[in-house]
């Protein structure tokens, strides 16, 4: 960056003010904390953590040094809460992917449930279909069951994700059943529980990285003679 274009000190030490300043907001809005998800507190973290960026940015900048913390990064598919501070009502939406990857022991078990349910056999034939016998097994399990006893079930998990979304009232019975998930608020989320199998892929990699840098320390001998000739790494690694 040219010399025109870096921030001036008096820019970084601005920023370092306002870090210090989110600090002592977000102490004080976690000892007023009204609860584990109180989004005072939630408000709270993303401008610390908007601070604490705007400071490392210019440091670096104007320095050429960074911070030695890292605050993690808020969740960009969202936008900020903007819903009731003390929601009187509440909805959970779940979602949760499944694989079909076993036909066969998917129909055996829905199966067993019909010939338990009708012990004469009568009215037992929903379960002859892959889809028949997914409504009948998601009929009788609850979905937590489902989703702890998938495998004997012959499914795979995918994605999941729960999203818990604040209201101004409960909702009337049956007022919002013929469409369920239309008109979610983003806004109003309190607070989004995602799993993917992509998370543990990251992990992996980051981990197979950190493998790779102890590696290649091992392999340059950093102490030994001058004369002496270093091993070729290999390529494999």
């Amino acid at each position: 960056m040219s010399d025109a274009a870096q921030p001036t000190a008096a820019e970084v030490r601005a920023a370092a003010e306002a870090v210090k300043t989110a600090l002592d907001r977000h102490l004080a809005a976690v000892e007023r904390r009204s609860g584990e998800d109180d989004p005072a507190v939630y408000e709270a973290f993303n401008q610390l953590a908007a601070a604490a960026e705007a400071y490392d940015e210019l440091l670096y900048d104007r320095y050429d040094e960074v911070t030695p913390f890292e605050i993690p990064g808020t969740d960009e598919s969202l936008p900020p809460y903007a819903g009731p501070e003390e929601p009187n009502a509440l909805s959970v939406l779940i979602r949760r992917d499944y694989a079909v990857v076993e036909p066969q022991r998917l129909l055996a078990q829905a199966e067993r449930v019909e010939a338990a349910e009708y012990e004469d056999g009568a009215g037992a034939d929903a379960s002859g279909t892959v889809h028949g016998a997914l409504g009948v097994l998601f009929g009788e399990f609850e979905p937590d069951e489902i989703a702890s006893r998938h495998k004997e079930f012959g499914l795979e998990e995918g994605d999941s994700t729960l999203w818990v979304t604040a209201a101004d009232e409960p909702a009337d019975p049956g007022e919002w059943l013929e469409a369920p998930f239309e008109q979610i608020d983003p806004q109003r989320v309190i607070c989004r529980f995602d799993v993917s199998a992509v998370f543990d892929d990251e992990d992996t990699e980051d981990a197979e990285d950190g493998a790779d840098d102890d590696d290649l320390e091992d392999d340059l001998d950093l102490d030994g003679d001058e004369d002496e000739e270093l091993e070729p790494l290999d390529a494999d690694r």
